[in-house]
């Protein structure tokens, strides 16, 4: 058994390795490393021609280091084998739902619906997983110190989207998987939700001045989630506030949502940032040595 889920890992490690270099060598519509290339430089092409603080340089402060984190927490975090554990994970957990006659999980079969019905429902269910997954990462302090990361960032761009530690994938991936199994949803039904989120995510923590009118109670937007990343939010709301990740609809339904003014100028971080490490390295290792 324990050979069969190293064959599992390395399989996995190695089928990620070749489905990464012909995305990148022989792209197709499909191409997920091509397409977050592109909403990027789309997004940040936005904050250039409208910017919303328009004293912000054009290169922020911290904007390579970000980036860098881009490609480390989509690529380079799987390749060296997060791609792997999730494929052995998975393995133990079809294992163990068998010891009891089961061959999934599936409570709520919904692959008869209409296709946008089924995308819309998982991207609706995941959002709202993601919503109570992000109040933890700043209700219980040791998944604060991870978080911390994400909030470290001074200057609101794009890329400070994908400014993350990778433990965050880890608790968002995992939690998500039995609820989303649950409705059958695979990894395949993945990209188009994914995309979409990915396209919110930037646009909600760029330089451009937009709240989407009327839609702004239901999807979120860089005038509600600047408050989410103001140190003086934080101060006032420890908890935290503003958790939406791409609706803005859970807030005002649990009552987390905060917009008092115009946020355009708040100063972002949280108390004591100045002492928090500013090179990769050190960021990635400081939630496991802080205290040593």
């Amino acid at each position: 058994m324990l050979i069969n889920y190293w064959d599992i890992a390395i399989e996995a490690s190695v089928g990620y390795g070749q489905y990464l270099m012909r995305d990148i060598l022989n792209p197709t519509w499909g191409s997920y490393f091509y397409w977050l290339i592109g909403l990027s430089v789309l997004v940040w092409s936005v904050e250039i021609i409208i910017p919303w603080r328009k004293g912000q340089a054009i290169v922020r402060k911290d904007f390579w280091l970000d980036g860098f984190y881009m490609f480390f927490n989509f690529f380079i975090f799987s390749l060296i084998g997060y791609n792997a554990a999730s494929m052995v994970g998975v393995a133990l957990f079809s294992d163990f739902i068998g010891w009891f006659g089961l061959e999934n999980i599936v409570a709520l079969e919904i692959g008869t619906w209409p296709r946008w019905l089924q995308l819309l429902t998982m991207f609706v269910v995941a959002d709202f997983i993601h919503f109570n997954i992000h109040r933890l990462l700043h209700k219980v302090p040791m998944l604060w110190e991870f978080h911390k990361l994400h909030h470290s960032v001074k200057e609101m761009g794009f890329a400070a989207h994908l400014r993350f530690h990778w433990m965050e994938s880890v608790m968002y991936k995992s939690i998500q998987y039995i609820p989303l199994a649950m409705i059958g949803f695979g990894i395949s039904d993945f990209f188009l939700i994914h995309i979409f989120a990915i396209t919110i995510g930037h646009l909600n923590h760029s330089n451009i001045n937009m709240n989407y009118g009327p839609l702004k109670y239901i999807i979120n937007n860089p005038k509600m989630h600047i408050w989410h990343h103001a140190k003086k939010g934080l101060q006032e709301h420890p908890t935290g506030i503003n958790f939406g990740i791409s609706l803005s609809i859970w807030d005002y339904i649990f009552k987390t949502a905060h917009v008092p003014k115009d946020g355009r100028d708040l100063e972002l971080g949280f108390e004591e940032d100045d002492k928090y490490p500013t090179s990769f390295l050190k960021q990635i290792i400081y939630p496991i040595f802080k205290n040593k």
